[in-house]
Order: structure tokens, then C-alpha cells, then sequence
């Protein structure tokens, strides 16, 4: 059986890897890290002080119900069929305050604090707030992240929003 110390440091270890993938635009390492089935979720704001609810039907500043909307967000990247996002930003994501929670069923709800720093065509950006994510168990050893949910905290979003912002 896995303590709460192994787990919180396999946790760890998986979302400083996927701070890291992003800034080097490891993009099929980063895409590995995601479950088939993972979902990706930027709530937005809907007053002052709630998120929407439901991807669903209320507006979400990102949402990909499954990896294929990663796979193809990383296709449009890589392409150069993103034009909001040519060139692409150099940035440094900081991950931490990581909290480990696992469950009976072997997947961990984990939550963690997160600051993006991004640099293109002389300017400087910065997004930052919480990470909420559902890990199941990955075929020999480690987590997949099954869903990943992104509350962005900043006030006024005055650049592009996108996976490597966050």
C-alpha cells in the first residue's frame, strides 16, 4: 500500500514534469501525461466570486472533454496554424502548494497553486491561480491525469490565453 508521502511526492514530481514539458514545448511528453479520457477545463468567471459551473452550457475560456482536443491544440501549435500564438512565448511556470488527497478507488484529487511567466515580442505576461486535477493509477506505476481544471485568477486576461499560459 502507498503512503500519503509517496503519493504526495509521485504528485508532485508528475505536475513539475508537466510545468517543465510545456516550457520546453515537449509537447508528446506533455500529451502523455493526459488519460484518454482527460478533461480540460478553464472555468470562467460568471460574477466577481463564482466560476461557471458547467462546461456544458455556460461559457469556459478553454474546454476539451477528452485528449483530442489537446492533441489537436498541440497540432495547431506545432503547424503554425495558430496565429494568435506565432511566435510562441517563452515561459517558466512555478507549480506549488501541492495537496494530495487519495481516494478508496485509487485515484488522488490533487490541488496546487500555479504562476505562469510568459515573455514574446518584448513583453512580459503573467497568469497565476489554483489547479484541481483527478489522477488515476498509470499502467506500470505513476498517475494519468484524468481531469484538469484551471481557475485563472487574474483580473484582466490581456493576452492570449492558452495551454502554455497556464
Amino acid at each position: 500500500m502507498t503512503g500519503i508521502g509517496t503519493t504526495t511526492q509521485s504528485v508532485t514530481e508528475l505536475l513539475y514534469r508537466e510545468a517543465l514539458y510545456v516550457d520546453e514545448k515537449r509537447w508528446d511528453d506533455w500529451l502523455a501525461l493526459f488519460d484518454r479520457q482527460a478533461e480540460y477545463w478553464i472555468p470562467s468567471w460568471d460574477s466577481d466570486n463564482e466560476l461557471t459551473t458547467d462546461p456544458q452550457t455556460e461559457i469556459s475560456l478553454i474546454y476539451y472533454g477528452d485528449r483530442t482536443g489537446l492533441e489537436d491544440r498541440v497540432f495547431r501549435l506545432r503547424t503554425g496554424r495558430s496565429a494568435a500564438s506565432n511566435p510562441m512565448p517563452r515561459t517558466c511556470h512555478v507549480v506549488s502548494n501541492i495537496l494530495a488527497t487519495p481516494a478508496a478507488d485509487g485515484t488522488c484529487s490533487v490541488s496546487a497553486s500555479f504562476v505562469a511567466h510568459l515573455f514574446r515580442r518584448n513583453a512580459e505576461q503573467h497568469f497565476f491561480g489554483r489547479y484541481d486535477y483527478l489522477l488515476v493509477p498509470a499502467e506500470g506505476g505513476g498517475w494519468r491525469i484524468r481531469k484538469k481544471k484551471i481557475v485563472v485568477l487574474n483580473d484582466l486576461i490581456d493576452t492570449v490565453l492558452d495551454i502554455y499560459s497556464v
